[in-house]
């Protein structure tokens, strides 16, 4: 019997892996897993489910919904849990389901077992997200099962009922000067705060009155408390998702928390380092207090990657205060020494951040980077000179010494941006240098021809500041430059030079504009203010995808804004059947502990309802974040603990099997010892259960309903007290090495099933996300008049396609307009170029009339945009059609970074390289529409970028996978460019004219 079972386990594994590529065999087993759904064994039922979830045939969807809604009712657990997993399945299938869904949704909500919370959250976000309503009545008691969830569903319920506890409670923040429990308001006070004036608090106090004080809702307090023990979770992921519910939800006081266990992943690898990093430094700007005692924690490394020394910078950066700037500055001072050129550069930004939010030091910082102007490396005096620049903006009548000194280095430096830089102050501050500003202007006007653009819009601008101040010396001079640019081969540079010269020299036609050019030219200028990239990025969400790239990933839901009435708190209560009351108050003095102890105080009895006998048994039978995730490990040996856990949970239903149970315990059998379950549990329920009374220490005593305390193992003589070991005290704490995860196949093997929508940043799934769903709407195929009643349109889909990655996906959308069904719809025998290949969809063997269905075909194009021709066949009839596929869809998207996109453009010049300069409609100036607009021609993935006018798009082909870079500068002024790296330079060219269009309609 056992061999059977093993065998048909693994045939579903089999079936599971290649039904969507073999999908018509796959449909003869139809009737094979109808019946493994009522077969006695658990395992065979939820892998019928599964593989019956993973056939993404339309024709069997009622099939998969009559399937679904048996297994939410079935006695296992872990059939209830895949039931959980097919919805989403079901509902990318069909959207039409939503409502019967929904349904199901609701009813899986109610269950009590930790096995099923996660993944039914996990179908509730993906199909009915809005469907807020659904989670009152189920708050309470996720709160208190959190704790026991697998690790993947806790970072999936904690990420909901942030969003939940946005839109249900008010602000922790809103008066917070009248909580008594808030001393430390001034130690976690953010930027804005110390920015504002005593007259902002004198208005704020007298505010205040007016408005109530704000009491913490105890559904809230009840969610801070539930979640702050997996703060010492092992998961990464699920430390992240606190971090982050603390940030948006709790009061400032109480933030503070999750610093230490934030800087704790700070040991571990350089992936999960690099996100932690990036909320850090959001984090880091608002509540600067909560990081300052872990300052050296952020020192970098040697070993350190490009990428974790800068964010580790930034977070220095934004920690410096007047008391510890000295120990920040000794920092950087080493890290101008690393052979690390990018990493230097930065450094040197970083000094000049510190100079102009801390004014007690900007001389020392300004006297640091004069010194860095003798170094040996040309890019680090060129960005020292930006840096100076900017910092003597601030106060330039105090520093003729500097600019004298910057004004003799014109002569070696031949970096741009630091020749334009120099240019410019000496133009600026051309009255405190008025022997050598001229003598520079003569320096120029030599070598004017073979300069940069950037560096001779300067010389115009510095020979006009001359003319205005000094124009005995200069007028030669500057008549002499504007002539050379009049004729220079960019069209800018000579609209400058006539502007200029109609501006300064007087003439009859422009007599009246010439006697402001003093104004314009030199009108004080405001100093600039240097500022974190990471600034604004705090309003999206924390941890998510978004926040990472700082765009809005494909899937993001925004995070609510507080409310300004507290909604209504009754709708969390639960009723409480009289039997349930009794049941409690016989078995109060059985229970000596509380299990989730932190939970006494808000909830009440309203509580009670949410659980039962049931509830106890999954609790003993739990995996919790502390046992480990059988989902992490192979498909059998996931499904033997899950049978275990089902097994236990079905058969303590009865008081005799508890009393069964506590004798095993005083005895030290552990249970279910015969059945080959292992007595890990045993030592992790202990586990969880000290954590909960640890937690509960701080908190009043109050009696709690009996369903929810654990039953703890008597012992003759009492064990000395240890004293408690919390993850965060340990300080040469090494976690585990983590073995790398496969990123999951097209086709959903069993474990990905399990897993699916666990997945973070594996490189297949990126591209799916940055991308919008379809690109070109649907496209006429052929027309119901030539078809004879058979309209054909197709889409493409941008998703992967099964058979072949190097193919295009594409949806081919059949309609039967006649009024008799047509049979037997395929592929004919195609004509193609060469290179150019198809993988057909499955026959369709009838289509009614009225009656409309949707196939899947691959088609190979081979990085070009020759139309693929073939027939489509009915029993009586042949069509010739052909499909012909925008350049945009030829490709698919990657991430990278944006050193990494640097690098590879370096790589892809010259011929590599097309150009094309364009004007942006003021309609095409916002940051969402040309993203919207160049991601929906060309399937490409967007790239992180410093400058907040330059856009950097990345993706390769699919045929012959080749790197396709595109750059759109979309300065505030003048012409945008856009800018094209491919070796494929026909896809490059067509890639161009398409994006150009796009933009400019």
């Amino acid at each position: 019997m056992k061999t059977i079972v093993a065998v048909k386990k693994l045939v579903y594994v089999y079936l599971v892996r290649y039904a969507e590529e073999q999908q018509d065999l796959a449909l003869l087993s139809i009737s094979t897993f109808q019946r493994g759904l009522k077969d006695p064994n658990q395992l065979i039922r939820a892998s019928a489910l599964r593989v019956l979830s993973s056939i993404r045939v339309p024709i069997i969807v009622p099939i998969m919904m009559l399937a679904i809604k048996e297994a939410a009712s079935d006695m296992s657990p872990y059939v209830r849990k895949t039931a959980a997993h097919a919805i989403p399945k079901l509902y990318s299938l069909d959207s039409d389901q939503k409502d019967q869904l929904i349904e199901v949704i609701e009813k899986l909500l109610a269950d009590k077992t930790t096995l099923v919370a996660g993944s039914v959250v996990m179908a509730f976000e993906e199909v009915c997200p809005e469907r807020i309503d659904l989670i009152h009545k189920n708050y309470r008691k996720l709160c208190n099962l959190l704790i026991d969830v697998e690790e993947w569903g806790q970072v999936v319920i904690i990420s909901m009922l942030t969003r939940y506890a946005r839109t249900q409670f008010l602000s922790p923040t809103q008066n917070e000067s009248l909580l008594e429990e808030n001393p430390e308001k001034a130690f976690y006070g953010s930027e804005e705060d110390e920015a504002k004036g005593p007259g902002s608090e004198e208005a704020a106090t007298a505010a205040l009155p007016a408005r109530k004080p704000y009491v913490m809702d105890p559904d809230h307090r009840l969610l801070l408390r539930n979640t702050k023990p997996l703060l010492q979770s092992r998961s990464a992921a699920v430390v992240m998702a606190v971090a982050q519910l603390y940030f948006h939800l709790a009061p400032k006081a109480e933030v503070g928390v999750i610093a230490k266990a934030l800087v704790r992943l700070l040991r571990s690898h350089s992936e999960v380092q690099y996100v932690v990093l990036q909320n850090v430094a959001t984090m880091s700007i608002k509540r600067r207090g909560m990081f300052e005692p872990y300052l050296k924690s952020f020192y970098i490394r040697s070993t350190d990657p490009t990428q974790i020394k800068i964010l580790k910078l930034e977070v220095l950066t934004n920690l410096a205060n007047e008391t510890n700037t000295p120990t920040v500055l000794r920092e950087f001072q080493t890290y101008i020494r690393s052979m690390d050129k990018d990493f230097v550069a930065a450094t040197i930004q970083a000094i000049g951040r510190c100079a102009t939010n801390i004014g007690r030091v900007r001389d020392t910082c300004l006297n640091g980077l004069v010194q860095l102007l003798s170094n040996r490396d040309e890019l680090v005096v060129a960005e020292s000179v930006v840096v100076i620049k900017k910092l003597l903006q601030m106060q330039p009548a105090q520093h003729g010494e500097i600019i004298k000194h910057l004004a003799k280095l014109t002569d070696n430096i031949q970096v741009p941006m630091a020749r334009a830089s120099i240019l410019w102050l000496i133009g600026e501050y051309c009255e405190h240098v008025p022997k050598i500003a001229p003598d520079v202007l003569r320096k120029m006007a030599k070598s004017f021809t073979a300069e940069e653009d950037i560096v001779k819009l300067q010389i115009i601008n510095l020979a006009a500041k001359l003319y205005l101040t000094n124009s005995k010396q200069t007028k030669l001079l500057t008549q002499y430059v504007l002539s050379l640019a009049k004729y220079d081969q960019n069209y800018d540079i000579r609209d400058r030079a006539r502007f200029t010269r109609q501006l300064i020299v007087p003439s009859e036609q422009g007599g009246a504009l010439s006697r402001h050019a003093k104004k314009l030219f030199l009108a004080p200028k405001p100093a600039p203010v240097l500022e974190s990239s990471f600034k604004d990025r705090d309003h999206f969400q924390l941890g998510s995808l978004s926040h990472l790239l700082n765009a809005k990933a494909t899937g993001y839901q925004e995070l609510p804004d507080w409310p300004e009435e507290a909604p209504d708190p009754s709708v969390r209560n639960v009723e409480v059947p009289e039997w349930t009351k009794c049941s409690n108050r016989e078995k109060r003095k059985e229970k000596e502990k509380p299990f989730y102890s932190d939970s006494e105080g808000e909830s009440g009895p309203t509580e009670s309802a949410d659980s039962d006998p049931e509830s106890e048994s999954a609790s003993d039978s739990k995996s919790s974040s502390e046992s480990g995730s059988g989902e992490s490990s192979s498909e059998s040996d996931s499904e033997d603990q899950e049978e275990e856990k089902g097994r236990s949970s079905e058969s303590e239903q009865s008081e005799e099997e508890g009393e069964k149970r506590k004798m095993k315990k005083k005895k030290k059998v552990p249970e279910g010892q015969g059945e080959g379950s292992s007595s890990e549990e045993d030592s992790d329920s202990s586990s969880g259960s000290s954590e909960s009374e640890r937690t509960s220490e701080t908190e009043e005593e109050q009696v709690e309903p009996a369903s929810w305390r654990k039953k703890t193992p008597p012992s003759g003589k009492s064990a000395p007290v240890a004293k408690e070991i919390s993850l965060l005290d340990l300080e040469d704490f090494t976690p585990p090495s983590v073995q790398p995860v496969s990123p999951p196949t097209i086709v959903s093997t069993s474990l990905a099933t399990d897993l699916e929508g666990l997945t973070l940043t594996d490189s297949p799934l990126v591209p799916s996300l940055l991308s919008p769903v379809v690109g070109v709407g649907r496209q006429e195929l052929l027309h119901r008049v030539a078809g004879e009643g058979l309209a054909v349109d197709y889409t493409f889909s941008r998703q992967p396609f099964s058979g072949d990655p190097h193919m295009v996906s594409v949806h081919i959308h059949f309609s039967n307009s006649s009024d008799t069904p047509i049979k037997g719809l395929h592929v004919g025998t195609p004509k193609l170029p060469a290179g150019i290949s198809i993988q057909e969809f499955p026959e369709i063997e009838s289509l009614a009339p009225g009656e409309s269905v949707t196939a899947v075909m691959g088609i190979n194009f081979c990085d070009s945009t020759q139309a693929a021709n073939f027939q489509l066949c009915t029993q009586t009839r042949q069509f010739y059609v052909s499909i012909q596929p925008p350049v945009g869809e030829l490709m698919a998207p990657v991430f990278m970074s944006e050193n990494e996109f640097k690098k590879e453009q370096g790589k892809l010049t010259g011929m590599s390289e097309i150009t094309e300069k364009l004007t942006l409609p003021d309609t095409c100036r916002n940051d969402h529409i040309v993203v919207q607009r160049v991601t929906a021609v060309a399937n490409l993935g967007r790239v992180p970028c410093g400058a907040s006018d330059e856009y950097r798009f990345a993706g390769r082909t699919l045929t012959s996978g080749s790197l396709v870079l595109l750059t759109l500068d979309a300065r505030p002024t003048g012409a945008a460019q856009l800018t094209v790296n491919s070796e494929k330079m026909v896809i490059g060219t067509m890639l161009v004219k398409d994006v150009v269009q796009a933009l400019t309609q």
